[in-house]
Order: structure tokens, then sequence, then C-alpha cells
């Protein structure tokens, strides 16, 4: 037979255990490793500090045709929109009239100087006879006063055949320089005004002009740049530019800044500078230089230099409510939001006016994995091979400051 209270003292015994077991507490779940986030260590170098400006070409002489003398132009010897040298013939304006006030003049010359010679002659008559009473004192007077009224005459006479002889030559116009001529305001058959009628104009093209308009608030910051030796410079007449079309396309000759406007432009608070640049494409055919008068390029100013400047990639900088912002891991492996102050571009990192020093770790990669004051596993940027898995919050967080 089944001894029941020994049944009764092993199922007592289990239960105990049963309940012994039940009572013990369960393990805690093991803390979640620290999230992983990729960091530059901030250092410093000397970089180009090169700031852009809109400016506007301008041909190096625009020269202005205008005829000396009033008259009828005869004829046009150029094609409007070609080469042009120096010297070129470019209109003739009526010469019959003008030659025939020359050849007057002339003949008004030679009659002033026979009376010249006349009133000599007879000066030389009458003063061998006053020595001898044979003339009064008037009578040689009246002689002096003749000669002197003949070379005033003949003077004028002169001066008028040299009035004559420049209408003359200004009949025929020739171009004052090399350049690329414009359209005739004006053809065959038209009275042109001395002085003040404009005929065409000749731009010389090589070199050309490109004009800057600088903001008082860069000529400002820049002082005060200088002041901290924050950058540095040459001389600012030898500062260079490098011009860049509107397409995009860089022109291959560099500039160099020879004007700097005395006072700023009210209307605009700016101050006015230009470039010279070489052109040795002025000379060719219509069609085939880099650039015309008139034309919006940017210039990128050369020549200022940032010793101890800070760059950071752009992906690094955060925008906030507040403004530009970036994580900082500090000596504890500790995230912390830094609001910094970036400026300018270059190429792909941020140049960081204030808010960061040498040392300190910035972090890259994994701005979703924190916040500030969590501790992190930081590791060394691996630029450019991260994963291209980025959350769209993450790539939007990437505004320009």
């Amino acid at each position: 037979m089944i001894d029941v209270a020994a049944t009764i003292r092993i199922s007592a015994g289990l239960l105990v255990v049963l309940l012994a077991g039940c009572s013990e507490k369960a393990p805690p779940n093991p803390a979640p490793p620290a999230p992983q986030v990729e960091v530059i260590t901030v250092t410093t170098q000397t970089v180009p500090d090169e700031p852009e400006f809109i400016g506007q070409t301008e041909a190096f002489r625009p020269v202005e045709i205008r005829s000396q003398v009033t008259g009828i132009i005869k004829e046009i010897f150029f094609t409007e929109g070609r080469n042009i040298k120096k010297n070129d013939r470019l209109y003739l304006i009526d010469p019959v009239p003008f030659k025939a006030a020359y050849l007057s003049g002339k003949a008004r010359v030679a009659e002033a100087q026979a009376r010249l010679v006349k009133a000599e002659q007879d000066l030389a008559r009458v003063k061998p006879l006053l020595e001898q009473q044979a003339v009064s004192r008037k009578d040689v007077d009246d002689a002096e006063a003749g000669l002197s009224g003949a070379k005033a005459a003949l003077e004028a006479a002169q001066s008028d055949l040299v009035k004559a002889k420049f209408d003359l030559d200004n009949t025929l116009i020739t171009a004052p320089v090399n350049g690329r001529i414009g359209r005739s305001q004006f053809y065959e058959g038209r009275l042109v005004s001395a002085q003040t009628t404009l005929l065409t104009t000749i731009d010389q093209l090589d070199p050309m002009y490109v004009n800057v308009s600088v903001p008082e608030t860069y000529l400002l910051r820049r002082r005060r740049e200088l002041a901290e030796h924050r950058v540095r410079r040459p001389d600012i007449f030898q500062l260079h530019g490098v011009m860049t079309f509107s397409d995009g396309s860089v022109y291959p000759e560099e500039g160099i800044l020879d004007f700097s406007a005395v006072s700023l432009q009210p209307a605009t608070g700016t101050l006015q500078a230009r470039f010279v640049f070489p052109n040795p494409e002025g000379g060719f055919s219509p069609g085939q230089s880099y650039f015309y008068p008139g034309q919006f390029v940017k210039i990128r100013l050369k020549g200022y230099i940032r010793p101890d400047a800070i760059l950071i990639p752009q992906r690094a900088v955060q925008q906030g409510p507040t403004g530009s912002f970036v994580y900082v891991i500090d000596k504890e492996d500790k995230a912390e939001l830094r609001p910094i102050q970036a400026s300018t571009w270059h190429e792909k990192e941020w140049l960081i006016e204030d808010g960061l020093h040498p040392g300190e770790r910035v972090v890259v990669e994994g701005f979703h994995r924190i916040q500030p004051g969590i501790q992190v596993n930081a590791v060394p940027y691996r630029n450019g091979t991260t994963s291209s898995k980025s959350r769209p919050q993450e790539q939007g967080a990437q505004t320009t400051p």
C-alpha cells in the first residue's frame, strides 16, 4: 500500500521549493550602450580670406568721337562694330568751304607781309631826312606807327590762317586710339555741330576695367579684423581679383586693384573700387573675346589671409531658433550644445569666428542619437565614408547659419 504520509511530505517539500523559486526577483535588464557619434578635433590653420563682390565690366578707354568743325558729313570710311587702329580715317566733313577760308587766309597773310615791307621802307626813308630837317618829327612818328600797325596786321592774319588750317585739317576725322568702334549716330549729308555732336564711340578693350561696390559694413569689419590681427593683407593696390562670369566660367587672367574711391556713395552706402584685367583677345574680331563692356560678373578678392582660423565641416553646424550651434564632447564624453558664430564657407567647411577652441571635439555624425548632457561613445570622423542612411531631420539640420 502507498504510504500516504510519505506522499504528503514529498508534495509539501515540492511546494516549498516552488514557492521559494517564485519569491526570487528577476535579474535587471542590462543598461543600453552609449550612442556612438563621429567627431573631429578642432585645430587652427592659415587660410585665404577671399570675399566676393558683384562687379560690372567697363572699357579701358571709352573714347567719344566729335567733330571739331560745323559742316556736312561727306563720307564715312569705317564699318560699324569693327576693330580699328589709331589714325584710321573715320569721317570726312565737306572740306570745300574750309579750303576756301584757308586760301583766303593765306592771301591775307601775303598782303600783310607786303604792307609790312612797305612800312619798313617808309621808315627807313624818313629817318635820315629828319636829321637833315627835311621832314618833321610827325612824319617819322607816322612812319613808325605804320610799321607797328603792319606788324600787328600780319600777326592777326597769321592767327586767322592757323585757325583756317586747323579747321581744314579737322574736316578729316581720324581714330585717336586702337579699339572697337560702335554705331555711327550720323551719316552722309547730315549737318554736325562743332564740339557738341557725338558721332560715335571707340572702346579700347585691352585692358579692361571691372568696377565693384564694396559695402560699408564690410569695410568696418575689415578694419576691426586688421586692428585685432585676425586677418593680414599686403598693400591695398597689390590685391588681386578673380573674375567669374554669369555662366560660372572663370576668366583665366587675374586682375589687380588700381583704384579706390575717396568717399562712400550716399545713396548706396558703398565704396567704389576698380580692377584692371588684361584682355589680350580685345583686339580679336568681334565674337572672339571673353568679355564685353557692361557685363555683370563676380570678383573674388585675393590677398587677405586669416591666421589661426578654425574650420569645421558644414554638416557639423546646426541651426536653431537662436542661431547656429554645434555639439561639443567634453572630457567626460558628454555632449554639450555650444552656440557658435559661423561666417563664410571654405569649400566644404565653415569658418568659425567664435565659440570653439583648439583641441575641442565637435560632433559631425550622429546628431539624432544624442541630447545635451548624455554620455556618448566618440569615434573619429570618417570624412566622407559615413552611411548614406542619415535621417531626414539630420540632413535638414544643415541650414546655412
